[in-house]
């Protein structure tokens, strides 16, 4: 019996992942073979299209300046960038073995570090009514959890699980960033921030005040009540001016104006002078 000859690849971690600008090893051993002088090639596949990272014994790509391979095929990537996840995928070909090609595939994750997320307090409420603060962060990967503190106490997402808490009335969405009163009480005043977490670290907004202050209905009543009496007294004094004749017409006064008559045994002629008249030849004392 003669044993069979082929090429066999192994890998240390199928599924590796690394922090981003930190470097990363891409395992690929030969674990059997016979060719002396195998072909080795990577290749890196995004949204199922495959471009070479190494070829004809030299890396090329957006890799170029960036990895180097450990003989014998294992792929180091220094400095890697989120731009760096994908699946990469190492081929050794050996024309001497019987089995003369093998490949393995191996799926890398950079993480990204969030960075300080977007925070939005109202910055007073009135008692009993409803408030909402938001949190956002887009950069972090894998995508970013949050949590919500008020004066440096962290907010549990379930208040009943809290003594501190145990009457106040929110929803905390650890995944959406939003953080919802349904009805605020005066204790919910305080300085609130976020922070944004993945497993590549996390990051923090400024603290932030919001004030609950006591809703006054009885002067808010009496202010309406100010406001229509003072309409109301506003149009009684308009109609009154209307009786007296305050507001009339000046055009319809001027058109009173009556033309006086002509004198008896008196006629007049006009000039071209406008308002020039002199008597006709007729005229009699």
């Amino acid at each position: 019996c003669f044993p069979t000859l082929a090429v066999v690849l192994k890998t240390n971690d199928d599924a590796p992942w690394t922090n981003e600008f930190e470097s990363i090893e891409l395992s690929c051993l030969i674990e059997s073979i016979s060719t002396t002088n195998p072909r080795i090639e990577w290749k890196k596949i995004q949204n199922g299209e495959p471009s070479y990272v190494f070829f004809d014994k030299k890396v090329s790509g957006d890799l170029e300046n960036r990895a180097r391979i450990r003989e014998p095929a294992t792929l180091v990537i220094t400095n890697a960038t989120r731009s760096d996840t994908a699946d990469y995928r190492c081929e050794v070909t050996a024309p001497n073995d019987q089995k003369t090609f093998d490949e393995k595939i191996i799926s890398l994750v950079v993480r990204v570090k969030p960075v300080v997320p977007k925070c939005s307090v109202p910055n007073s409420v009135p008692v009993g009514k409803s408030a909402e603060l938001r949190c956002v962060e887009d950069e972090g990967f894998p995508k970013s959890q949050y949590q919500w503190f008020v004066n440096k106490e962290e907010i549990p997402d379930d208040p009943k699980t809290s003594v501190r808490f145990l009457n106040s009335s929110y929803m905390l969405n650890g995944e959406t960033g939003t953080l919802k009163f349904t009805v605020v009480r005066k204790e919910d005043a305080g300085e609130y921030y976020c922070r944004a977490k993945n497993d590549a670290g996390h990051a923090e907004c400024g603290p932030q005040r919001m004030e609950v202050y006591d809703l006054n209905v009885a002067g808010i009543v009496m202010g309406v009540l100010v406001v229509v009496v003072v309409l109301l007294c506003i149009t009684l004094g308009i109609c009154c001016a209307y009786k007296r004749g305050y507001f009339a017409n000046q055009k319809e006064a001027g058109n009173n104006y009556k033309v006086p008559a002509k004198g008896d045994g008196v006629d007049y002629v006009r000039t071209e002078d406008e308002g020039d008249f002199r008597h006709k030849s007729s005229f009699v004392i």
